[in-house]
């Protein structure tokens, strides 16, 4: 299976750090990359599935919470604007 490359933007610095990392270790600065992340998510796997589970629960409510999460407003300004009847 390809895999699509897709360009990322990080700033000066951190693009400085990751080209001495890649020079050092002998790698690309694309394979720093990589494993950087792949590291960072191993290591915060426990908060990333608890986050899923939480906007999984919102979903799973009534439409209002559905709502909510997906665009970031409150019940407050989702009363304002028309709302929701607890049916739906």
């Amino acid at each position: 299976m390809a895999t699509a490359v897709t360009p990322i933007k990080v700033d000066a610095h951190i693009d400085q750090l990751i080209s001495h990392a890649a020079h050092f270790l002998g790698l690309s600065k694309k394979d720093v990359v990589d494993a950087a992340v792949r590291e960072y998510i191993d290591n915060h796997r426990a908060e990333i599935r608890q986050a899923v589970k939480e906007a999984l629960r919102q979903l799973d409510g009534p439409v209002a919470s559905s709502v909510t999460l997906l665009t970031g407003m409150s019940r407050a300004e989702l009363d304002e604007v028309g709302g929701f009847s607890e049916r739906e």
